[in-house]
C-alpha cells in the first residue's frame, strides 16, 4: 500500500475515533472512555451524595500547593527550587498541572482505596556526575494496578513488594518495583500495604442511595403520577388487555402527558393508587443515608448542602473540624510519601523536604486577613515584607526588620522603675 494512503487512514481513523486498528488514540474512542471508567454507568458514581464527597476530597487536596523547604541551623527557609521539585510545584508531567494530577490522585485514592504513581527517572550521565534523575510523574489507573510480595525472590529480592501495572490502552504489563511508585491508601486498611474504598466497605448503604435515586428519576419521568387500578365487567383476552393498557398509559403517564384528559370507556372505572412519599418517609431515609455516605468519608454536614442545623459559627467549627478530623490524615501521609520516594537520601540529610500549604483552606475576608498580618508584624513574628509578600505587594525599604513595642520589656525586669538608684 502506498505510504501517504496508510497515513492517510490512520488520520482518518484517529479523527472518527476507531484507533484501534490503526494504533493511534483518540479520546473519543470506545476504548478509550472504557479505560477511564466513562464507557459504562457506575451505580456508585452517580449517587449524588458520594459523587459529592468525592469531589470535596479531591478537589481540597488539590486545592492546596507543594511548597519545597529547607531546614537549616538559622531555621527552615524556603529551597530554591529544583528540577525535581518544579515537577511538583508547576508541571508534574506534559499533560497535567499540578491541580489537575493531585486532583486524579485522590479520586482515585477514595474511590478504589489505593492510588498511584509511577516515578518515571533517568540515569543521566552527563549531568551531576551521573546522577538518576527524575523526569516526570504519571497518574496509574488503581483499577489496573496489582500487588504483589515476592515471597520466592522471582524479581531477585526475596519479599520485596512489586507493582504490576496493566496498560488498558495496549495491554502490555509493566513491573515496578516499590521505589517507582508512590502509594497512596484510605485510612481503612488492615495490612497497611492496601487500602479499602468507601465504596465496598458501604456497599448496601450506597447502592440503597442509588436505588432511590433511580425511584425518583422514574416517578419524574411519569409525570410524578402513582399507579392506577382499572374496573371493568366482562372478560378481555391477554392481546386486549395489553392493548388496552398501552392506550391508558399513553394519555396518562408521562411529563408531556400532565393535566391531559383521559378517555374512559364506558363500563370502565380508573381509580388512582394514592401513595405518597411523605408516609413511607422516603426523604427521610434518603437525608439519613447521605448523611452515612458523608461520615465513612469524613465530610462533614454542610459540606454536601444539609444546613437545617447550622449557622454562620457552626459552619466555620465544621471546616476547622473537617481539616483536623479528615484531611490533616490525607495531608500527612502525602508528605510522607513524596518525602520517601522523591527526595534522594543525600536531599534528606541536608533538610529538605516538601510541604502542603494548608493555610489556603482557611483564607478569611481582607479584614480579619490585615488584623492578623497586623498583630503578626506588631508581635514581632513576621517582618513588613513577609507581610506584604503574603497580600502579593512588592518588598518595601527596610521592611526586612522585625518590630518590637518599646514598652515590652523582660520579666526578670518587671518593677525596675520603680526602685531607687537601680537597687
Amino acid at each position: 500500500m502506498n505510504p501517504f494512503k496508510r497515513f492517510a487512514e490512520r488520520v482518518r481513523d484517529w479523527w472518527k475515533g476507531r484507533s484501534e486498528a490503526s494504533g493511534v488514540v483518540s479520546i473519543n474512542s470506545p476504548s478509550f472512555l472504557e479505560s477511564i471508567g466513562l464507557g459504562k454507568k457506575n451505580k456508585a458514581e452517580s449517587e449524588v451524595t458520594y459523587f459529592t464527597c468525592l469531589k470535596m476530597m479531591s478537589e481540597t487536596l488539590a486545592k492546596m500547593p507543594i511548597k519545597y523547604y529547607q531546614k537549616t541551623k538559622d531555621g527552615i527557609i524556603e529551597a530554591e527550587q529544583t528540577e525535581t521539585s518544579r515537577l511538583l510545584t508547576k508541571r508534574p508531567n506534559p499533560f497535567m498541572t499540578p491541580t489537575v494530577f493531585w486532583n486524579a490522585v485522590e479520586m482515585n485514592r477514595n474511590h478504589y482505596g489505593n492510588a498511584y504513581v509511577y516515578i518515571r527517572r533517568r540515569f543521566d550521565r552527563k549531568k551531576y556526575g551521573g546522577e538518576i534523575r527524575v523526569l516526570d510523574l504519571w497518574v496509574m489507573q488503581s483499577n489496573c494496578v496489582s500487588i504483589y510480595i515476592d515471597d520466592a525472590g522471582i524479581f531477585a529480592g526475596k519479599g520485596r513488594l512489586w507493582y504490576v501495572y496493566a496498560d488498558p490502552m495496549s495491554g502490555q504489563l509493566y513491573v515496578f518495583d516499590t521505589s517507582e511508585v508512590m502509594h497512596f491508601k484510605t485510612s481503612f486498611s488492615f495490612n497497611g500495604i492496601t487500602g479499602m474504598p468507601v465504596q465496598q466497605i458501604l456497599r448496601d448503604t450506597i447502592g440503597g442511595a442509588a436505588a432511590s435515586q433511580e425511584y425518583m428519576n422514574s416517578l419524574y419521568k411519569s409525570g410524578l403520577t402513582a399507579k392506577a387500578t382499572l374496573e371493568y365487567t366482562g372478560e378481555l383476552n391477554e392481546e386486549s388487555r395489553e392493548k388496552l393498557i398501552k392506550s391508558f398509559e399513553a394519555f396518562g403517564s408521562g411529563v408531556k402527558n400532565t393535566g391531559r384528559i383521559i378517555p374512559v370507556p364506558l363500563g370502565m372505572k380508573l381509580t388512582p393508587l394514592d401513595i405518597k412519599l411523605s408516609d413511607s418517609q422516603f426523604f427521610e431515609l434518603k437525608k439519613y443515608t447521605a448523611l452515612q455516605i458523608a461520615a465513612a468519608f469524613g465530610v462533614k454536614p454542610n459540606q454536601i448542602n444539609d444546613y437545617e442545623k447550622s449557622s454562620y459559627a457552626n459552619s466555620e467549627l465544621q471546616q476547622l473540624s473537617f481539616y483536623v478530623d479528615t484531611e490533616l490524615f490525607v495531608i500527612k501521609q502525602y508528605e510522607e510519601e513524596i518525602n520517601c520516594k522523591i527526595l534522594t537520601e543525600s536531599e534528606q540529610e541536608q533538610g529538605y523536604y516538601y510541604k502542603y500549604n494548608e493555610k489556603v483552606l482557611f483564607r478569611t475576608d481582607s479584614k480579619t486577613q490585615m488584623e492578623y498580618l497586623k498583630e503578626g508584624v506588631a508581635g514581632s513574628v513576621m517582618t513588613s515584607n513577609e507581610a506584604r509578600r503574603k497580600l502579593d505587594l512588592p518588598d518595601a525599604e527596610g521592611g526586612d526588620v522585625l518590630l518590637a513595642n518599646g514598652n515590652i520589656i523582660p520579666l526578670t525586669q518587671a518593677g525596675a522603675a520603680y526602685t531607687k538608684g537601680g537597687e
